[in-house]
């Protein structure tokens, strides 16, 4: 059956990393690039991540995507034409006394990729934080330039810049296969019936890349895991406060504009697995009952706090909570899923990576070796995991 219309490059999922992928390709001259999304440009796990931005990983490689990733996050409208609601607010982790040789250990691996950090004691972490009690930390990093931005605005930037180096974005085109031509890439077909031809098909659909994996026969072994985020008013203004990664009591808080607080849950060892399209979006009486006390015992000194409201969304995560990025077996199809919760701080490195696969095999950059994020790492049970990891702290690192 004849196709409809043709592309280079079909990208399936106009989240934040299939954007950046498409704004990576036109930068390398292919403008013949068509981004394919179900919904609408960053409406499945970009349009609801927390948006921290931080290159505090256990991972060299993906310590240095995110450190390359910063300066594009932070100069979006310079560099993409559009914001991407960068808060430039510093980024804390604090970790309990177990994890101090990992933390010291994991900052000089940042140092020696370049990563603007530095240990701080208490008093310093305290000025930072001067409602939150810190005794039970043992130690802290400090990323002057981390902070937050918004998966959704972000999102918008990369498909503004992929659209002006040529590309086309397609929303509410959902597709439900790809096709091949004996062992090869030749195209997508749309729920809609039309027929899409291309050699080199990106699947970068978060969990949603697994069906379409599936039919062609590729394991990808991601899972949709959710996640809830509670929001706070503080009872105060506190809009200067530092994103803090608190690996003791395994939580995170960044500042929400000057008068409320986000706060998630980065406790991760008994995960609830979850239909993407079909899940609870709100946070329930068991997890405010977990959550709440944490809060509380971190931050006595917001005594008038109370909570606003919550949402939940969906990470789509691999067996050792690090992405693929990688070729599959079939020939000019292509993986990018499984962030894990990762994607939004490195998406423009993601973009970058990915196109380098396309178009020459590897990475432009020594200090990003590609194979760490290749597919096959599962079945040969070679994780990517960190050298340093944090007891007790989750898979998230």
């Amino acid at each position: 059956m004849p196709s409809d219309e043709s592309a280079e490059v079909v990208i399936i999922g106009a989240g934040v990393n299939g954007l950046s992928t498409a704004r990576a390709l036109v930068e390398l001259g292919l403008s013949d690039v068509l981004v394919l999304d179900r919904a609408t440009a960053g409406s499945g796990g970009s349009g609801k991540s927390s948006g921290i931005v931080r290159c505090h990983y256990g991972n060299r490689s993906l310590a240095a995507m995110a450190w390359r990733a910063l300066p594009v996050l932070a100069h979006a409208r310079e560099i993409l034409g559009a914001d991407s609601g960068y808060h430039n607010t510093g980024y804390l982790v604090g970790v309990g006394p177990e994890n101090l040789g990992a933390l010291r250990a994991n900052v000089a691996m940042h140092q020696s990729l370049g990563i603007d950090v530095d240990l701080v004691g208490h008093d310093t972490a305290q000025e930072m934080w001067p409602w939150a009690n810190l005794a039970d930390f043992a130690a802290f990093a400090y990323e002057p330039h981390g902070g937050y931005g918004d998966g959704h605005q972000t999102a918008q930037a990369f498909s503004a810049a992929a659209r002006r180096g040529g590309a086309r974005i397609r929303q509410q085109s959902a597709v439900v296969g790809i096709e091949l031509h004996g062992e090869r890439a030749s195209g997508v077909r749309l729920a809609s019936g039309a027929r899409i031809a291309s050699g080199q098909v990106v699947l970068a659909a978060g969990p949603w890349s697994v069906p379409l994996a599936r039919s062609i026969g590729i394991d990808l072994p991601i899972a949709a895991q959710r996640a809830q985020i509670l929001l706070v008013d503080p009872g105060i203004s506190m809009p200067h406060v530092p994103v803090l990664s608190d690996l003791v009591s395994l939580q995170y808080v960044r500042a929400e504009g000057s008068t409320s607080v986000l706060l998630g849950d980065s406790d991760h060892a008994t995960p609830e697995w979850a239909d993407p399209d079909h899940y609870r979006e709100r946070a329930s009486e068991e997890e405010l009952i977990r959550m709440i006390p944490k809060f509380e015992h971190r931050f006595p000194g917001l005594g008038a706090a109370r909570l606003s409201s919550s949402y939940a969304g969906c990470y789509d995560v691999t067996p050792d909570y690090n992405p693929v990025i990688s070729a599959s077996s079939v020939d000019g199809v292509w993986l990018c899923a499984g962030f894990s919760g990762h994607g939004y701080k490195i998406s423009p490195s993601v973009g970058e990576l990915m196109a380098d696969l396309i178009t020459s095999g590897r990475s432009r950059h020594p200090d990003v070796d590609h194979n760490d994020f290749r597919w096959e790492r599962f079945a040969a049970g070679d994780h990517l995991v960190s050298p340093h990891p944090y007891t007790g702290a989750g898979q998230m690192r």
